[in-house]
């Protein structure tokens, strides 16, 4: 798993969100992006981490931030989750897992002592001009918001 740092140049990427969208990084030049990814939709920890970035959405948007999330799941799967919980910003369903391997996030976890591969809870914050200015590795799910925020 070769995890983007703080410094490199975020990959120029290029996916459908949950409506059918395509969403390229190019789409947010001149502003600040925070792409978190997420292992899967409406499981409890991702379903925290989306909705404390939910709440404190308009804080965030007031800093200049814009919110992209990311996961395999399919864009029926990202629907009902944006849906079901009035997420305010884009759900990027990777299904090829382009973006999720262009960031280095996919690779080897254990959970209750069994291994597999699966997506690293990991959030980028990208400048303005697309460069990564902070990795958060150890996401908080239910304090995410003030993390992204220090």
């Amino acid at each position: 798993m070769n995890t983007l740092k703080v410094g490199d140049k975020a990959p120029n990427f290029s996916a459908q969100d949950e409506q059918g969208n395509t969403i390229c990084l190019s789409d947010y030049k001149g502003k600040k992006l925070v792409v978190f990814f997420y292992p899967k939709a409406n499981t409890p920890g991702c379903t925290a981490e989306a909705c404390n970035l939910r709440d404190n959405y308009e804080v965030l948007k007031s800093k200049g931030y814009e919110l992209l999330g990311v996961s395999a799941d399919n864009s029926k799967k990202q629907a009902n989750f944006k849906n079901k919980y009035k997420f305010p910003f884009p759900l990027l369903a990777d299904e090829d897992k382009s973006v999720i391997n262009a960031f280095g996030v996919w690779g080897p976890k254990k959970f209750m002592g069994r291994e597999y591969d699966g997506i690293h809870r990991t959030t980028f914050i990208i400048d303005e001009k697309g460069v990564i200015e902070q990795v958060i590795d150890k996401v908080k799910t239910k304090d995410h918001a003030s993390q992204i925020l220090e």
